[in-house]
């Protein structure tokens, strides 16, 4: 199969010359992966980045730290889910303790030492079994602990930018946000 340097279509090789992208629509779309990345809605991201603003230090690193250290988040890091949006249900229909309490926020923000587990009767669902046991899972985090046999985790410590594995330019997001 041969790969083209130009866009499939009657017009194709007429198109190679595209508008340069205005820094809006870079800012923006850089928001909108950051949104879908974490499945989150405008008002609840808006929300999160006010208050990662009024918090002290870098605001684009504090948002990146109060997205990943989100209940649902956790869930999908510790692998007791193959996505988020399981996490999140799996979160909702009060499957989810935190340390000792069902919890069923997913935006609920976890602390260093709190413990994060599947609730005794539902250690054995499908869904939790299927995601533990998948090769394709992604690697723990070094700022989490998991004990797989008890299904509990525990956040060791806070993440840092560094800590958190995604390709996404927070400042870009500042940026948009302080028009």
């Amino acid at each position: 199969m041969e790969r083209r340097a130009y866009p499939p279509g009657q017009h194709g090789p007429a198109q190679v010359r595209r508008r340069k992208q205005s820094e809006y629509a870079v800012q923006l779309r850089e928001k909108q992966k950051v949104k879908r990345i974490y499945g989150l809605h405008e008002k609840q991201f808006r929300t999160l980045f006010e208050k990662a603003s009024h918090r002290e230090g870098i605001t684009g690193e504090n948002m990146m730290i109060s997205l990943e250290t989100r209940l649902d988040n956790i869930v999908f890091r510790m692998g007791f889910t193959a996505s988020r949006t399981a996490a999140r249900q799996l979160v909702r229909h009060r499957h989810i303790e935190v340390n000792g309490k069902v919890l069923d926020v997913p935006s609920a923000q976890i602390g260093p030492g709190d413990e994060v587990a599947v609730r005794a009767k539902d250690k054995d669902l499908m869904v939790v079994q299927e995601s533990l046991e998948s090769r394709t899972r992604p690697a723990l985090v070094d700022w989490l602990a998991l004990d797989e046999k008890n299904r509990v985790g525990r956040m060791t410590r806070r993440p840092t930018r560094q800590d958190i594995p995604l390709a996404v330019q927070e400042q870009l997001i500042v940026e948009l946000y302080s028009k």
